[in-house]
């Protein structure tokens, strides 16, 4: 599959947070604690703690030098060029007309993160973590309802003023009002915000918040300066630099061509246990191209440094140019993440005709997977069947004891499919078009309504069953086109339609498709990200993660029970029960996955001996080395 079309493998939107306002004294006489394990009588000790954890005791001590997944010894300079193979909220790969990240607005580019600074950093080798950064500490109240959070002494915007928790607070409150609404509608049990004194944050929650929740306000919320937003317009689509805390700041930049990130050589946190060993690249460059071939020649040039491959095609016969030829460029291979990870066809339920589950069935039953995989994909790829695939979260064989008595009480509302084996996509015989599934598919269609006039399929009203695929990329037109050939031979109106970046991106905010690819790889503990995608409440916002448009009660019901979970065992029940009920609803036809990273490099990169769980960020792990890089030409 190609790299460029938005949502195939390896290329993953990502997902965050949300909201500010009322009512907030619950817990404000409640007795605090340090938070440094899951809040119980152990923790009770603790006055103010280095980190926060979801479940379970801190990896790390708070003495810790640093992640030991980084090179603590790594060296600075260098640059590092790529085409971003992930992004978040309004980032898109393929282009941007703005550098606001963080609302609706525009087109943003990714890695503009990098300019800001969050209160705690996660570590990515162990799940549901983070450690100070701007905060030195937090202390949370018994209830988990009141975080205090205590600010360093000494940290500085990247302009050399102070950042106090003035600015924490006007962050907090800007993004709940006013940010993008994968941050807006995650925060939204965040009830207030007040700075206590100049290093010194209270941040109150309603306790209807999941255990997730403070985390992602912790360590994914950047912070901002009130003074340089004020009289500006935080929602602006605007080219003009933010100004951050973070190891990087805005340099070069060609609008919808590339941007430029230039290490911050006086960081204010370049010595803290959580920085140490990252960050060592001088400049992280980020090109931007709507053709993946294009692309490629530029990786082949070296004019770009870093390609993840996406592309079975080109990754089996495409790295025959000179620089591999003769070493220049490498081919490492690093494991795919632990974490859940979401890849399919999704279906818009807010369209009648897609209303009946047997109609999306049917039409997922065209696709002859093991065809595509040994013709197309040149047997690189695995099937995708799960909702959170490669993780521990993953539905298999029949439901164990305890996923039965939390599926139990909603039996009456769910297909039968939800209570056995686990619901599988249908596997082809391989020959291209499977006449027995397409027999079975024509049989479901029948059932759903639909009834042949000459080569269509109508329903009662006359209507046609007509659809079309929504793509960005050429790529897509050779797995396609067999899948809508299948299609028409059961009488489908099947078709596709490719758009530039920016109308995919829009249609894809506004909703307006019928079919389209959609990956998202969540993080190691999804506790507030299966609500976005999936959750009633999200599924009518513009430029919201629930694409399908799905709304169920059950679905509904067990999303609010993640807020509950006690410890890591409960939430896997949970989620492999959420599992199940989704692929019985078939809301999607899962597409295919790869199981590890496909990296090209020029030989010019150092890389930690150890690759992270539950992460996988070159750009800020990496370094270059120097010798290597001369010895290809490429020193300076």
């Amino acid at each position: 599959m190609s790299k460029r079309a938005l949502n195939d493998p390896h290329r993953a939107s990502g997902l965050t947070r949300r909201a500010l306002l009322a009512g907030a004294a619950a817990g404000a006489t409640a007795p605090w604690i340090g938070l440094s394990a899951p809040i119980s009588a152990s923790a009770a000790e603790a006055t103010g703690a280095h980190g926060l954890s979801i479940f379970g005791d801190l990896k790390y001590p708070s003495d810790f030098k640093h992640f030991d997944y980084l090179n603590a010894d790594a060296p600075k300079g260098g640059s590092f060029i790529f085409s971003a193979p992930s992004w978040y909220y309004n980032q898109n790969a393929y282009t941007f007309n703005t550098l606001n990240g963080f609302t609706f607005r525009g087109d943003a580019p990714p890695r503009i993160e990098l300019c800001f600074d969050t209160l705690m950093a996660a570590a990515t080798d162990e799940p549901g973590s983070a450690y100070g950064l701007i905060a030195e500490s937090v202390t949370v109240s018994e209830d988990r309802n009141i975080y205090a959070f205590r600010l360093r002494d000494g940290v500085t915007f990247n302009d050399g003023s102070a950042l106090t928790a003035d600015d924490v607070v006007f962050s907090f409150q800007t993004l709940k009002e006013k940010g993008h609404p994968d941050i807006s509608q995650s925060i939204r049990e965040m009830v207030s915000v007040t700075a206590e004194g100049p290093r010194d944050v209270k941040i109150v929650f309603s306790g209807k918040q999941n255990r997730k929740v403070p985390l992602i306000v912790a360590s994914t919320l950047p912070i901002f300066s009130r003074a340089y937003y004020a009289g500006r317009d935080f929602e602006a689509s605007t080219m003009d630099p933010p100004l951050g805390s973070g190891p990087y700041r805005v340099g070069k930049v060609s609008p919808g061509r590339s941007i430029e990130y230039q290490r911050v050589a006086d960081y204010w946190g370049r010595d803290l246990p959580v920085a140490v060993g990252a960050y060592n690249f001088d400049r992280i460059r980020v090109e931007f191209y709507q053709d993946d071939e294009v692309q490629f020649q530029a990786f082949a040039k070296g004019e770009i440094t870093f390609r993840e491959e996406v592309s079975s095609k080109t990754w089996a016969t495409g790295y025959d140019f000179p620089a591999v030829r003769d070493g220049r460029v490498q081919k490492p291979s690093f494991p795919a993440e632990r974490r859940p990870d979401m890849y399919g066809w999704f279906f818009n339920l807010r369209r009648a005709k897609f209303a009946d589950p047997r109609t999306r069935q049917a039409i997922g039953m065209a696709l002859d997977f093991p065809w595509t995989n040994k013709n197309l994909f040149f047997g690189l790829y695995v099937r995708s069947t799960s909702f959170f695939e490669k993780s521990d979260f993953a539905a298999t064989g029949l439901p164990s004891p305890a996923e039965l008595a939390l599926l139990e009480p909603f039996r009456n509302q769910l297909p039968a499919e939800a209570f056995g084996l686990a619901v599988m996509p249908p596997e082809a015989d391989g020959s291209g078009r499977d006449r027995k599934l397409l027999r079975q598919a024509s049989t479901l269609l029948t059932e759903a309504g639909w009834q042949r006039k000459g080569n269509d399929l109508v329903n009662a009203s006359g209507e046609t069953l007509a659809l079309e695929f929504l793509i960005q990329s050429q790529a897509f037109e050779r797995v396609l086109s067999p899948l809508i050939a299948n299609l028409k031979a059961i009488g489908v109106k099947a078709s596709m339609r490719m758009v530039d970046a920016a109308q995919y991106q829009s249609r894809k905010n506004d909703f307006d498709f019928d079919i389209m690819a959609h990956r998202i790889m969540f993080d190691a503990t999804p506790i507030d990200g299966i609500e976005q995608i999936f959750g009633s409440a999200s599924a009518d916002v513009p430029s919201g993660s629930n694409l399908a448009g799905l709304k169920h009660p059950v679905v509904d019901a067990l999303v609010a029970r993640a807020a509950n979970v006690r410890d890591r065992a409960e939430l896997e029940t949970l989620m492999r029960g959420l599992d199940r009920v989704l692929r019985s609803l078939h809301i999607w036809f899962p597409a295919w996955l790869s199981t590890a990273h496909r990296v090209a490099v020029w030989d010019m990169f150092g890389w930690p001996d150890t690759k992270p769980d539950f992460g996988f960020s070159p750009e800020s792990t990496w370094w270059q080395d120097n010798a290597r890089a001369a010895a290809i030409g490429k020193a300076g």
